[in-house]
């Protein structure tokens, strides 16, 4: 039993999709990673995953001709490839595989849309222009029968459904890419610390993920006289027309504003070093994963209360905080009351370790998305196959 994976970039496929590969590997199906080439792409090899490129691909790509041959090439690896199941991630990447697929006779077919993106979000001249054609080539694409939607939060399974791109029997809800609660756990703390707080945003760069209200919340933080630490994790997101420009981070460095960290590999150790995640996106997330690692790892949240993180922090004061979007004033002015109030601080810590305990462990995400494979192949047929014990049913419908 063969399971492809297709994604935009190696390094999503690495750093997202890895456990579930690594699970059905285990299990005796054969998984292959498909994407643009990259610098992650070799860390497939060291897990005994097999990596196949595309190389005409380009996610920022609007020529039509390159994106008609990057279509061509999707088509020529199912072919040879002929994979059991397909799974996309990502609208473009669901749009193109799902449609490729149809032309190499792919039997099955899922699609991981983890936020609306760019083109359903951003009122820029070229977003407003895509949107009509996208829309029709999801109609087109994404609500066969062979296939199903997987979407991370409700608010985007209703839009889906609005908007008729999608039949509503079609979406299934698994909330998050999961997180490994085992590696991403609570450092010990002292109860009594009442140093200066060390707060993270780690993000792609992308404006819409509130990379200047962080920016600016810290300068009023530190124009208050308060001690704090303001760190930033992430590269510029060179494929997104919202990219932050690194002249603008560098500019932030010089001035004492922030601490850039640029992309960061071991991603527990610099979580069990920081004391509040904070992610004040105004961008339609699925569900961020920086925000579920850090709940994974015990910090207090602060985020915004619109679709995808609201999935993670549900009640403002209790499982985290609320801030205004695109509102610098109203993130310092929760993060100071964070500094002055550790107790409060340790309670909304621990009840996000709680929360992903109970709900975005990735052993839950697994067997979810390991149901929906049983829908479209057959429970008993695919898993004996590859060797697999067949799972109970505990399917999440939207």
């Amino acid at each position: 039993m063969k399971f492809m994976f297709f994604a935009n970039t190696d390094w999503y496929l690495y750093n997202f999709r890895m456990s579930t590969a690594l699970h059905l590997k285990e299990q005796g199906a054969e998984v292959v990673m498909l994407s643009p080439p990259g610098s992650f792409g070799h860390r497939f090899a060291e897990q005994g995953i097999r990596w196949v490129t595309l190389p005409a691909m380009d996610r920022a790509s609007l020529n039509p001709v390159r994106e008609a041959w990057t279509l061509r090439q999707v088509v020529r690896v199912l072919s040879e490839e002929r994979p059991d199941l397909l799974h996309n991630f990502t609208v473009k990447c669901a749009v193109y595989g799902a449609l490729a697929a149809r032309m190499a006779g792919v039997p099955a077919v899922v699609n991981a849309v983890a936020g609306m993106g760019y083109v359903f979000t951003s009122d820029a001249i070229m977003a407003r222009t895509l949107r009509p054609v996208v829309k029709v080539l999801m109609r087109g694409t994404l609500g066969t029968d062979n296939s199903r939607l997987v979407l991370q939060n409700p608010d985007d399974a209703h839009a889906f459904v609005n908007s008729r791109l999608v039949p509503k029997q079609n979406i299934r809800l698994i909330r998050s890419s999961g997180v490994n609660t085992f590696r991403f756990a609570p450092a010990e703390r002292s109860q009594g610390s009442t140093g200066p707080l060390r707060v993270l945003l780690a993000a792609r760069l992308v404006w819409e993920k509130g990379i200047r209200e962080f920016v600016d919340a810290a300068a009023l933080v530190k124009s208050r006289g308060c001690p704090m630490e303001f760190l930033l994790a992430g590269a510029p997101d060179l494929g997104n027309p919202r990219s932050v420009e690194q002249t603008h981070v560098d500019e932030w460095v010089t001035k004492g504003l922030v601490t850039w960290l640029g992309h960061v590999d071991d991603m527990p150790e610099l979580l069990r070093s920081v004391d509040v995640m904070a992610l004040p996106s105004y961008y339609r997330e699925g569900v961020p994963k920086s925000l579920i690692e850090g709940a994974a790892c015990g910090l207090a949240l602060v985020t915004t209360n619109l679709p995808g993180c609201r999935e993670v922090v549900s009640c403002h004061g209790v499982d985290g905080l609320h801030a205004t979007p695109r509102d610098a004033g109203s993130l310092a002015d929760l993060l100071i009351g964070l500094h002055e109030d550790r107790a409060l601080l340790r309670r909304l810590g621990e009840s996000a370790r709680r929360k992903a305990l109970s709900d975005f462990d990735e052993k839950i995400v697994i067997s979810r998305t390991l149901e929906v494979y049983d829908e479209l192949l057959g429970a008993r047929s695919w898993r004996l196959a590859a060797g697999c014990e067949q799972s109970q049913p505990a399917r999440e419908a939207a």
